[in-house]
């Protein structure tokens, strides 16, 4: 049986994430960097949620194991910086989309010799390759150094929907979970542990999409997904109605123990997210809201 502990219950906000937690044997722990989708949104309504775009970090059996590359990325590297920061990452895109992988060229690991990271992603809606995207936007006028600058050893690996990287014994699967903005979730299976990151899920789930987001996150002790984006409202924000409902059914009718949602849209501030959590725990208890410097302990009680 599964348990997860929420190991800094008294962080809450940004301000408060500053170090890079280290996870014991036989324990998966779970790091929120950057919880903000489409764009960053640093601003004082925004404060406890927090305004990074997508990162989240997992240590699994020693291995740094991180998804997606937005502005919490920078900040997962700098966090790197004020200890012995470790020599090899896997950094797994699921598009590649500006959100996505725009802290990817503020990651201080990447500019040091004795780094190697391994970035893994698949082919983009103009079929451009994660390596091509990532080039791309250090590319000038968009960014003054190319990323040839990077001293780091980086390899890069194409992943298409079904394939499954293993890492020793740590399985990761990737599969299609959004054909429309050619997305991908992952699954993370250690042992007996199972954890899915699907954080693009949409309203008209379509068989080809409905079945592979079952193989990722059928039974996973945590699923991190997204609440779907609807059109704003007159007062700026989204409706709360059905923001949340489809990662909640999808939770519901795939035995999912956990239910973490994330990738909040940059309308929806503290107060609006603190309605949509109360909202999403009265359907499904073992559920929260992410927020920056959230961090979960996965362990067998």
């Amino acid at each position: 049986m599964s348990n997860i502990e929420l190991s800094n219950p008294q962080s809450y906000g940004p301000k408060e994430k500053t170090s890079l937690l280290v996870s014991p044997a036989r324990e998966i722990i779970v790091q929120f960097w950057g919880v903000r989708g489409l764009i960053p949104t640093p601003t004082s309504g925004n404060s406890r949620y927090g305004g990074n775009t997508a990162c989240v970090h997992l240590d699994v059996a020693g291995k740094n194991l991180i998804f997606d590359g937005g502005t919490g990325l920078r900040v997962l590297g700098k966090a790197w910086e004020k200890m012995l920061h470790p020599s090899e990452a896997h950094l797994f895109f699921t598009n590649s989309q500006s959100n996505r992988i725009h802290g990817f060229p503020f990651f201080s690991p990447a500019f040091i010799a004795e780094s190697r990271l391994h970035i893994y992603g698949s082919p983009a809606s103009n079929s451009a390759s994660i390596k091509q995207c990532l080039c791309d936007q250090m590319l000038q006028p968009y960014f003054p150094y190319p990323l040839q600058v990077m001293r780091s050893e980086l390899h890069f690996h194409n992943l298409m929907p079904n394939k499954t990287v293993e890492l020793n014994d740590i399985r990761i699967k990737a599969g299609l979970i959004n054909k429309y903005q050619k997305s991908i979730g992952y699954r993370v299976d250690w042992g007996d542990y199972s954890i899915a990151y699907a954080t693009d899920l949409h309203n008209n789930i379509e068989p080809v999409e409905q079945e592979q987001i079952q193989q990722i996150i059928q039974g996973v002790d945590l699923l991190i997904a997204n609440s779907t984006y609807t059109p704003p409202t007159s007062n700026g924000h989204q409706s709360p109605e059905s923001l949340w409902k489809t990662a909640v059914s999808l939770a519901q009718n795939n035995s999912v123990k956990q239910l973490i949602i994330s990738h909040h849209h940059p309308d929806n501030d503290d107060d609006f997210l603190d309605k949509i959590q109360d909202q999403v725990r009265s359907a499904f208890p073992e559920s929260s809201l992410a927020y920056e410097g959230l961090v979960l302990s996965v362990k067998k009680s």
